[in-house]
């Protein structure tokens, strides 16, 4: 919204500053931190009042978990409030990127808030459906990735872009849809997946995030496209305010969920950030980059399907509890340490996702 401020410049004035995606960024970064901030503490408040017993706690969890017993949940609603704000008064309304990673964001958290609230009024960790939750997933995963198409470069639409290779282009006609959906509905799962420990999933999706916003904005630039060897998706750069203002408040949330929590996520927060990463490496052709960046989610995600599929066949576990996270514990692991050594990890895959812009 602020954008239109540059109406009132005439070259070479402070108005003038509105212009470029980096001021506007650094503003949606701040606004959120101080949204996060200031509202933090008040909703946490109304959280726990509303909520009563807080988040149900897993009986066949790890031990150490029946001591967070209390804490509220959906803290989510912090980080998508201050994403959501900082975002519509920094990035500018007329760029459809930026309109489909809100809606994506927004859907997912409607869906997390619902299964939160039916675990919280229950009192039992059994919230919607599955089926529903994926159903619904999938259908707004649809929704996104055919917007994302109509957005894209024809040269671009339905087709599969590599990192390193980036000369290779594969088509995928009909196939992308299905493809798009499934990144964007993994993403959200193995985010939701992820978040079992005080601070062990908004870190490492901030630094995803920020790896994502740096490539959304490098692709945004036909300059930068050009010196990357990289595809011109033109107008993913503003896609990086809603990155700076998903980082801002989700250091706003750290603030009020490092450990001991005093509260949680919830799903209304990964399913929303989840998605909301999935939408954006999408929208810049990076769907096999997002993999490698989010490879710590890949892990999370895949612990728990090998060990369904490994005890439905032999009746025996892999680990000794999933997602791996739990099987850390599990093993005498401080959450602590587990968390830390997280970070680190998502870190570096981070940094190797974005060599990849110029890997050649």
């Amino acid at each position: 919204m602020l954008y239109w401020l540059t109406q009132l410049s005439d070259g070479g004035d402070f108005f003038n500053l509105f212009r470029y995606i980096t001021f506007r960024a650094g503003g949606a970064f701040m606004t959120a931190l101080i949204f996060g901030f200031l509202f933090g503490r008040p909703l946490i408040d109304v959280l726990r009042r509303k909520q009563g017993k807080g988040q149900p706690i897993r009986e066949d969890g790890p031990e150490g978990h029946f001591v967070k017993a209390g804490t509220p949940t959906m803290g989510g609603l912090l980080i998508v409030g201050a994403l959501v704000t900082s975002t519509l008064l920094w990035a500018r309304w007329d760029n459809g990127f930026v309109w489909l990673v809100l809606f994506v964001t927004l859907a997912y958290g409607l869906i997390g808030f619902a299964d939160d609230y039916a675990k919280v009024s229950k009192q039992n960790t059994n919230g919607v459906s599955g089926k529903i939750r994926l159903l619904l997933g999938f259908l707004i995963a649809g929704i996104a990735a055919v917007w994302a198409t109509f957005l894209q470069p024809e040269a671009l639409q339905q087709q599969l872009a590599f990192p390193i290779f980036k000369e290779v282009l594969f088509y995928m006609g009909i196939f992308y849809l299905p493809f798009a959906m499934f990144v964007i509905v993994g993403a959200a799962n193995a985010v939701n997946l992820t978040d079992g420990l005080d601070g062990l999933a908004i870190m490492p999706v901030m630094i995803a995030a920020g790896a994502l916003g740096v490539i959304a904005y490098a692709v945004g630039r036909v300059d930068f496209t050009e010196y990357l060897d990289v595809h011109y998706v033109p107008g993913t750069g503003e896609i990086l305010i809603f990155v700076a203002g998903l980082i801002g408040g989700g250091l706003g949330f750290l603030w009020y969920n490092a450990p001991p929590a005093a509260v949680f996520m919830g799903d209304t927060g990964s399913l929303a950030l989840g998605g909301a990463l999935g939408a954006i490496a999408v929208s810049t052709k990076h769907e096999l980059v997002l993999g490698i960046i989010g490879g710590l989610f890949v892990v999370e995600a895949l612990s728990v399907i090998i060990q369904v599929l490994y005890f439905k066949r032999t009746g025996k576990r892999v680990f000794l509890m999933a997602p791996i996270h739990h099987h850390y514990e599990k093993k005498g692991w401080s959450e602590p340490q587990i968390v830390i050594r997280f970070w680190i990890v998502a870190v570096i895959l981070a940094m190797i996702g974005l060599a990849t812009l110029k890997l050649r």
